[in-house]
C-alpha cells in the first residue's frame, strides 16, 4: 500500500504534466486558428481556378498535354503528407495505416513531413524524396513537391501519382483521404469540402488563346498542380494542430481526475493513520489507568 508521501509525490508529477499539456493545449489552439483560417482562405481560390480550367479543358478540342497522358499503372508514387511531430492523437497512426495498404514492390513515397518519411525507413518501403514544410506552408514549398513528381511522372519512371493526406473537416474530425494527382484525367474539387469545378463543359462556348491553346494549358496546368499540393498542405497542417489540440485538451483533462483521485486516496489514508493513532492513543491511557 502506498504511503502518504508516495502519494504526495504522484499528485505533484501530475500536477507537473497538467502544466505542460494545459500550455500545450493553449499553443495548438492559438496555431490552430490560423491554419484553419489559412485553409478556409484558399478554397475559393481553388474551387474557382477548378472551375475556369475545368471549362476551358473542354473547349479546347484534341489538345493533349505529357502531364494528361494516361498509362498503364506499373508504378505508383504516393505524395505522403504527414506531420513533423507526434502528440496529436491517432491523426498520423491512421494516416500511415492508409499508407500501408499501397503494395510495397510498386509503389515510391514522397514524403512530406517526418513521421511520413519515419514510417517509410521502419517499414524498409522505396522513398524518393523526403521534404520539409513549415507551420504556415510556402507555396514555394508546395512547388518544390510538386515539381518532383512531375518529373517521376513525365520521365516514366512511374505511371501514377496519388496524394495522401489528412483530410480536414472540423475540428474534432479529421480523416485520412487518397486523391489522383497525375495524369490530370479531370478538373475537380480536392476532395476537401470544395464545389466540384466544372470537369468538361458542353455549353458550346468558344475561347480564344493568346498565344494558343499550348502555351496557356501549358502554363496553367503546372500551376494547378502546384496550388492543389499548397491547398492540401494548408489542410494538413489544420488538421495536424486541430487534433494536437483535442489530444492535449482530453490528456489535461484526464490529468485532473488522476489529480482528484489521487487526493481523495490521500485525504483517506491520511485519515485512516489519524485515526489509527488516536487509537493507540486511547489505549494506551486505558491500560495505564
Amino acid at each position: 500500500m502506498p504511503s502518504t508521501r508516495d502519494i504526495r509525490r504522484r499528485i505533484k508529477s501530475v500536477k507537473n504534466t497538467a502544466q505542460i499539456t494545459k500550455a500545450m493545449q493553449m499553443v495548438a489552439a492559438s496555431k490552430m486558428r490560423k491554419a484553419q483560417q489559412a485553409a478556409l482562405a484558399g478554397r475559393p481560390y481553388a474551387t474557382l481556378m477548378n472551375q475556369v480550367l475545368g471549362q476551358v479543358s473542354g473547349c479546347v478540342g484534341d489538345f493533349t498535354h505529357e502531364l494528361m497522358t494516361k498509362r498503364p499503372v506499373k508504378k505508383r508514387a504516393v505524395i505522403l503528407i504527414s506531420t513533423d511531430k507526434g502528440l496529436c492523437g491517432g491523426l498520423n497512426a491512421n494516416l500511415v495505416r492508409e499508407a500501408g495498404k499501397f503494395d510495397r514492390a510498386t509503389t515510391i513515397y514522397i514524403a512530406a513531413g517526418r513521421k511520413g518519411s519515419q514510417f517509410v525507413a521502419r517499414t524498409k518501403r522505396q522513398l524518393g524524396a523526403e521534404f520539409t514544410y513549415k507551420d504556415a506552408p510556402l507555396f514555394s514549398e508546395a512547388r518544390a513537391i510538386s515539381k518532383f513528381a512531375r518529373e517521376l511522372f513525365t520521365k516514366g519512371e512511374v505511371d501514377q501519382v496519388d496524394i495522401l493526406f489528412t483530410n480536414f473537416i472540423s475540428t474534432l474530425n479529421q480523416k485520412p483521404e487518397v486523391v489522383p494527382f497525375l495524369p490530370v484525367t479531370e478538373i475537380k474539387g480536392l476532395g476537401m469540402g470544395l464545389e466540384d469545378g466544372a470537369q468538361l463543359s458542353k455549353d458550346g462556348t468558344e475561347f480564344l488563346f493568346e498565344p494558343g491553346v499550348e502555351g496557356v494549358l501549358g502554363a496553367l496546368l503546372p500551376h494547378y498542380l502546384n496550388f492543389r499540393v499548397y491547398q492540401i498542405l494548408l489542410e494538413s497542417k489544420a488538421s495536424e494542430h486541430s487534433s494536437r489540440m483535442v489530444a492535449m485538451k482530453n490528456a489535461t483533462d484526464n490529468a485532473k481526475q488522476i489529480i482528484k483521485d489521487l487526493t481523495l486516496e490521500y485525504n483517506k489514508l491520511r485519515q485512516a493513520n489519524i485515526t489509527k493513532e488516536l487509537l493507540e492513543i486511547t489505549s494506551a491511557a486505558m491500560a495505564m489507568s
